[in-house]
């Protein structure tokens, strides 16, 4: 395995290739999504295609760059997709991984937890490989390698893919991705450099970093302190050294329905320099992206389902959803 001199491909997609663009190909502030998405997570191509999981319908749906509304490319329950998780665009591929949940609130039956494949431009269905032990597949992240990563919310462990495999394989497994009384584990994910970056789905004053050693084998786990505790991290997101925007879900509603904020933590060591909110008062701002100067983020609006647990006919339908955007401070 070879350095993890990380991110210069993928932050020439996110950030720097933007510079590329002309200026008449500025993407919109604001882009709508299919009524009743429910969306967890989102990734973006280097060509700025936008790709758009839904935890209730089992579904991705595509924005194109220019498009004024999003497609359907990975239909309802194809190959088992479940809840839509973790979404991640794998373009020396041309491969779109996403990871499949079961939590239920569907649409679509509820197939046990795996990270699934499909082909990027089609989006058919290429390959599945279930979570070891009845895991939870949560979010996933890829290296410099190509290696894949994802997060188990039911286990205290760390996941890794490798070309040719044809499991996923426990890459770290730690007490200390064991967290909060609500008894789940880890969330989000991401890389920089030569460490791996986690949160745990409980409410917590810090993130976790796994050092990664030479050979690609995981090394020592870190706590990252933060300067206030984080509300329930979600989707995590590394933009160059030592940057990183947090998704702060605000998964279990300690501040109502609109307690979700996104931050950016600026990390120092075995600790956060600063935490800046860069935007406030959402719902359930699961994930997002970082791409053109901007931070592109998701509401999940989970409220609306849980306050209908076994009651699909008394969820709201036609709920508006789409993906907004906040300038990322320079």
């Amino acid at each position: 395995m070879t350095s993890f001199s990380l991110r210069s491909a993928l932050l020439c997609g996110l950030l720097a290739c933007s510079a590329a663009h002309a200026a008449g190909d500025a993407l919109p502030t604001t882009l709508p999504l299919p009524a009743d998405w429910y969306p967890e997570s989102l990734a973006v191509g280097p060509d700025g295609t936008f790709y758009v999981g839904s935890w209730r319908q089992g579904a991705v749906a595509r924005i194109r760059p220019g498009a004024d509304q999003a497609e359907v490319l990975v239909q309802p329950g194809s190959n088992g997709l479940s809840n839509g998780q973790g979404v991640l665009v794998d373009a020396r591929r041309g491969l779109l991984w996403i990871c499949s949940g079961t939590f239920g609130f569907t649409t679509v039956p509820t197939r046990p937890s795996a990270l699934k494949s499909y082909d990027l431009a089609t989006g058919a269905p290429l390959a599945s490989y279930a979570m070891p032990d009845a895991g939870y597949c949560n979010d996933v992240a890829q290296d410099d390698d190509g290696d894949i990563y994802v997060t188990d919310t039911l286990h205290p462990r760390v996941l890794r893919w490798r070309a040719g495999d044809q499991a996923l394989q426990v890459w770290k497994e730690d007490a200390a991705f064991s967290a909060g009384p609500e008894g789940y584990k880890l969330n989000g994910i991401a890389i920089d450099r030569n460490h791996v970056y986690v949160s745990t789905v409980t409410a917590a004053p810090y993130l976790l970093r796994i050092d990664v050693r030479p050979d690609g084998n995981a090394g020592a786990v870190t706590r990252v302190d933060m300067p206030r505790t984080l509300k329930n991290a979600d989707g995590i997101r590394s933009i160059g050294p030592d940057r990183m925007v947090i998704f702060e879900s605000n998964a279990f509603g300690h501040d109502g329905p609109y307690g979700g904020q996104v931050s950016l933590a600026t990390l120092a060591g075995d600790h956060a320099s600063s935490l800046v909110t860069l935007v406030a008062g959402l719902n359930d701002p699961s994930s997002g992206v970082i791409t053109h100067g901007r931070v592109y983020f998701i509401e999940s609006k989970y409220t609306l389902l849980f306050a209908h647990k076994g009651d699909d006919a008394g969820v709201p339908r036609h709920v508006p959803f789409d993906v907004q955007s906040v300038a990322l401070p320079k």
